[in-house]
């Protein structure tokens, strides 16, 4: 309780552990709130979950509510996932996809990942994951980066192409990405190129500075 008062003041680390996969991590109290940040962003809590939250209300609540499968790209601590649960009352599936082991553990000890009931959590590479899953479903969140960098492949037609496929017909694609330079603006314009005539695509910039949201609904 006292390094949470100490927090509004000044932030108060109380984890910290290197990553092969996210390189530095680090658990911290933020303005009275746990958070996990990497070497230069914010993992989860803070910052992130406004962005994802944001993301979810212009999807809508209810909507999301009526939805039986979720999947989520990109875990971190789960910040989007305990959006889901606590505030959006999510009673259906979610998958969360996570690459790195080391930020599940961190999940699970200091933010209670591990008592969500309804989420299984799969340590795999979100690219192969999406290649093998047979599953399909209702709402595809993809929040992947590496400190402040994005995968290419999540522009590439290939992923674009296999994400859509396993998108329920009236599902929705949320997509968290960073432009901080104009050759990231530009990727984003061409990656919202891409989606035609079967896809309501709606585009929401500076949602957090430098974050860019993309909602996307299969119509077809």
């Amino acid at each position: 309780m006292v390094r949470k008062l100490f927090s509004y003041f000044i932030p108060i680390n109380v984890y910290r552990k290197n990553s092969a996969v996210s390189k530095s991590l680090e658990v911290t109290w933020n303005n009275g709130e746990l958070v996990l940040d990497s070497k230069s962003t914010n993992y989860s809590y803070g910052s992130l979950q406004r962005i994802l939250r944001k993301g979810l209300k212009y999807i809508g609540f209810e909507r999301i509510r009526n939805f039986e499968s979720i999947l989520v790209l990109g875990v971190a601590a789960g910040s989007v996932i305990k959006t889901l649960v606590d505030e959006v009352k999510f009673k259906g599936q979610i998958t969360g996809v996570e690459i790195d082991k080391e930020v599940i553990a961190i999940a699970n000890q200091y933010f209670d990942l591990d008592k969500v009931p309804n989420l299984e959590i799969v340590i795999d590479d979100a690219f192969e994951y999406v290649l093998k899953t047979k599953l399909k479903y209702d709402l595809i969140i993809i929040d992947i980066f590496q400190d402040t960098n994005m995968p290419n492949f999540l522009f590439e037609d290939f992923f674009i192409q296999r994400i859509n496929s396993l998108l329920n017909l009236n599902g929705f694609i949320l997509f968290n990405t960073m432009v901080i330079n104009e050759r990231q603006h530009e990727r984003n314009e061409l990656y919202r190129s891409k989606f035609g005539g079967d896809y309501s695509l709606r585009m929401y910039p500076k949602v957090e500075i430098h974050n860019e949201l993309f909602t996307i609904k299969k119509l077809q």
